[in-house]
């Protein structure tokens, strides 16, 4: 697997391994359960004002033990704090230190059962990462009686019922409006549902070393400019257009052109320095009356398209965007790969492989090497793969991801607001900066142009695809609600100043 920088993202079990890596190494686990309750503490302050009434349901593990840290920080500084241990005392170590901790002095230390709508704020230490079970009797009775009462929720590390990896609930998920985790985010409180569960998420510091969280990573990272920030392309004095890169965009019919025209205006907006629309003779028509920057090229079938490529200057395909599903689209596909150019598949030109992945990836593997990304919803991504058995069957979108990059060698970038961009390497990145107001039509059409623009510019496949997918969230936020896709190619340009703003700074500092 490649070498990569950025934010890694660990599954329950490799933070499993880190807290063991950390506790060997002569770090004591109750330092670090202080540590990790003193964070949870930390969070109620700024959830609760003074004088508020909060609850902290404890479990028997060390999630519970978190939980009993905070209660005893909470309570020394005059806080009207409760614990309710629902299932029992605590049952490791730790815990139960922390739990004696938290008693001493007090007689009684814990309730049994409490009316969860009397508290102000609610701090969920049931369950944490490590739970890999659904919900049931008193655990699954309370996380429903919680979601019902409409009290805020504080979960520690994740919400009680949440799957930490796949961000799946288990039967029934506690619904936070904030949690707080310890060294690493977890997948799950990226990708949904979990995303919404958890709430605003904060990740605390507990004294794992970034070497122990590299070590026992497995290639899982949240999508941001620290994870592909290193080969953005920046424009320099002496490049000219050719040296940018120019990006030959496939057309439909006259009547579906306006998809390939956005796809090719992001190209230029995200610093191709060509970008060339290729269509059949009434299509041409169609653009020539809204095209001025991006050129026009008459090709009527995939023959002239590929002739087309035998111009060694087009170095990067947009295939797709209202291209037509069938046959002739998937021998333009072809044809971009026999000559080895960068490709970007998007819509139609995934379509056209329905049910024959195993052939797309003979196709893709012509290519050479050259970077091929395809860009499906959960719809087409289902159309293209059908039953493949691990493919569809695997449990987490990331997981997903990666075994169709595997299998086909490309690229994959399994769109939606959780968005998921994944290498044949088993690298895969979850992105999260996409508002709801990026779900209107063509925004694909957008995001394909980005990828492609990217590429053009010689930028690596998975940390071109990567970064037009957070490229494409952040425009998307710039302009606010409101947004049809012509709007986002517009707030590109403020984008990118501060993406090369920052990696000048960041150069600057190395």
């Amino acid at each position: 697997m490649a070498s990569q920088s950025g934010e890694h993202l660990l599954r329950a079990a490799q933070m499993a391994e880190a807290d063991r890596i950390t506790i060997a190494s002569g770090v004591p686990g109750h330092e670090l359960m202080a540590r990790a309750g003193s964070g949870v503490a930390a969070a109620a302050r700024r959830m609760a004002a003074p004088g508020a009434r909060i609850l902290v349901i404890c479990g028997t593990g060390n999630n519970g033990g978190d939980g009993y840290v905070a209660a005893r920080l909470l309570q020394a500084e005059g806080r009207d704090v409760a614990v309710m241990a629902p299932l029992g005392p605590a049952t490791t170590a730790d815990a139960g230190r922390a739990a004696a901790d938290w008693a001493h002095g007090r007689g009684a230390a814990v309730a049994i059962d409490a009316d969860v709508a009397g508290y102000d704020l609610v701090i969920d230490a049931l369950f944490g990462a490590g739970l890999n079970r659904p919900l049931d009797g008193a655990a699954l009775d309370l996380a429903r009686r919680l979601n019902a009462s409409g009290r805020p929720v504080l979960a520690v590390d994740v919400p009680s019922g949440l799957n930490a990896d796949s961000g799946q609930a288990m039967a029934a998920s506690v619904r936070a409006a904030a949690t707080v985790t310890f060294a690493a985010r977890k997948p799950g409180q990226l990708l949904l549902p979990g995303r919404l569960l958890c709430g605003d998420v904060t990740c605390v510091d507990i004294g794992i070393a970034p070497e122990t969280i590299a070590r026992v990573a497995g290639g899982i990272f949240r999508n941001s400019p620290d994870l592909w920030q290193a080969s953005f392309p920046a424009p320099s004095l002496e490049a000219h257009k050719y040296r940018r890169g120019h990006v030959l965009c496939g057309s439909g019919g006259p009547l579906s052109t306006g998809a390939i025209r956005l796809a090719a205006r992001s190209a230029l907006r995200v610093g191709a320095g060509l970008a060339t629309v290729a269509a059949g003779l009434d299509a041409c028509r169609a653009h020539a009356a809204h095209l001025t920057a991006i050129m026009i090229r008459e090709a009527e079938g995939a023959g002239d398209f590929a002739r087309l490529l035998d111009d060694a200057r087009f170095n990067a395909v947009i295939l797709g965007p209202a291209g037509g599903v069938g046959p002739e689209l998937a021998a333009r596909v072809e044809a971009a790969a026999r000559r080895g150019r960068a490709l970007v598949m998007d819509a139609d030109a995934i379509s056209s492989f329905a049910g024959a992945p195993e052939r797309l990836a003979a196709v893709i593997a012509a290519g050479e090497g050259a970077p091929v990304v395809m860009t499906p919803h959960d719809g087409e991504f289902a159309r293209l793969f059908g039953d493949v058995a691990g493919v569809m069957d695997v449990g987490a979108k990331y997981e997903r991801a990666v075994a169709a990059a595997r299998m086909t060698g490309a690229i994959v970038v399994l769109k939606g607001a959780d968005t998921v961009i994944a290498a044949p390497d088993g690298r895969a990145a979850i992105n999260d900066n996409a508002p709801p107001w990026l779900g209107t039509a063509g925004s694909g059409d957008v995001l394909s142009g980005l990828v492609g623009g990217l590429l053009a510019q010689g930028m690596p496949g998975f940390e071109a695809a990567a970064a037009a997918v957070w490229i494409h969230g952040a425009a998307a936020q710039a302009f606010g609600p409101g947004l049809i896709s012509e709007d986002l190619p517009e707030q590109v340009p403020a984008v990118l100043r501060r993406l090369l703003r920052q990696g000048a700074q960041a150069g600057a500092a190395r």
